[in-house]
């Protein structure tokens, strides 16, 4: 019968090496408290005997885990089926890998965030999308760990990246009422496990759709044009998610000549669904994005988008994340506002000169 060989312990280093335990930890975790020839000597008999140290005891050794955590709201089926979190993740990699740190998602676990947090062995978490009075938030703030928000909450002891959302939201409603539009429906995006629901009402805390509606509200208001909450309908940030918010304005009876989507994996969505409607994209229906993801020039048509710098969002945060970890004592962590522009492309042109009509059989020039 084959017997598995015992693994080696710490114990077995220190007596092979002639040294304590102690010093045998130091070895591998604090080497500069040793003398050269006496660290060279630990890993040598450590080497000889096949010991690895074990990199949780390592850590709590050194009291820090060289891994940050990227937390979202959504869970991971969600995540992924947005582009957007893609080139965010691959800005903050670029940073995470210069550094010589790990890189942990942290989604919800069993449906919630907060019990997936309390089990993140992580030196500081860039949280994306949630606002300060989030309960998450609030647990990192006693555990005191550092935290980035990337388009959260402003919090003074915590760094904050986000996007100038109202100007490229209103950049947006101006381009589509220079065309000549005057009927607007407005796609958002939902609060996390909050399905169908959306704040429209700027409250105390702002997010990053709240912004955008502010957004497209200052700039429709601009036309003379007051935008209904009826006209405003919420999904997911998915492809699926546009599609089933564009056939519920169609259901709805609403005949809009332009919509305002508050993603770009939306509005494709919403493109697709209009078609299916058997209208064409832009002779029918112009539709405006926001992201600026690289699917947006593919689309068919070409999308027109409001364009933020994703990759640079994800640099910008995990460089100042791992600034706070180096450095604790950081009186007060930055704030950016990173700029936004609206680029043309071929979802977009002239309103149809002939309204529609509705369900009702009113045309769309008539509705109060």
């Amino acid at each position: 019968m084959d017997v598995k060989p015992r693994r080696a312990r710490i114990a077995d280093v220190a007596r092979e090496a002639g040294v304590s335990k102690t010093a045998v930890s130091f070895a591998f975790n604090s080497p500069e408290r040793l003398n050269p020839a006496t660290v060279a000597r630990v890993r040598a008999a450590a080497d000889a005997l096949g010991y690895r140290a074990h990199p949780v005891a390592r850590m709590l050794a050194q009291k820090n885990t060289m891994t940050i955590g990227l937390l979202t709201p959504q869970v991971l089926s969600v995540v992924f089926a947005n582009p957007f979190y893609a080139e965010l993740c691959a800005g903050v990699a670029t940073q995470t890998d210069q550094a010589g740190y790990g890189l942990l998602y942290v989604s919800p676990l069993h449906g919630s965030l907060v019990r997936a947090i309390g089990r993140a062995t992580v030196d500081g978490f860039v949280a994306v999308g949630l606002s300060e009075d989030h309960p998450e938030v609030e647990q990192i703030r006693r555990a005191g760990l550092p935290m980035v928000l990337v388009d959260g909450g402003a919090l003074p002891e915590h760094g904050l990246v986000e996007s100038n959302d109202e100007v490229g939201a209103r950049a947006a409603a101006r381009h589509l009422l220079s065309l000549g539009h005057r009927e607007f429906a407005v796609v958002g995006v939902e609060p996390p496990n909050m399905p169908g629901l959306f704040e429209y009402s700027p409250g105390p805390t702002e997010t990053t759709a709240s912004r955008r509606l502010t957004g497209y509200r200052q700039g429709l208001e601009l036309g003379g044009i007051k935008l209904h909450d009826q006209r405003i309908v919420v999904g997911p940030a998915t492809f699926d998610g546009g599609v089933a918010s564009f056939r519920r304005i169609w259901e709805d009876g609403l005949r809009p000549t332009a919509v305002l989507a508050m993603s770009d994996v939306m509005a494709v969505g919403v493109m697709w669904a209009a078609r299916e409607a058997g209208l064409r994209v832009p002779e029918d229906l112009s539709v405006v994005g926001f992201d600026d993801l690289d699917l947006a020039p593919h689309s068919n048509p070409p999308l027109t988008t409001v364009h933020q710098p994703i990759r640079a969002k994800g640099e910008e945060a995990a460089r100042l994340l791992l600034r706070m970890i180096a450095h604790p004592d950081l009186e007060r962590p930055e704030h950016k506002t990173l700029e936004t522009r609206l680029i043309i492309r071929g979802s977009t042109g002239r309103a149809p000169v002939q309204a529609r009509p509705t369900r009702s059989g009113r045309s769309e020039s008539d509705r109060p």
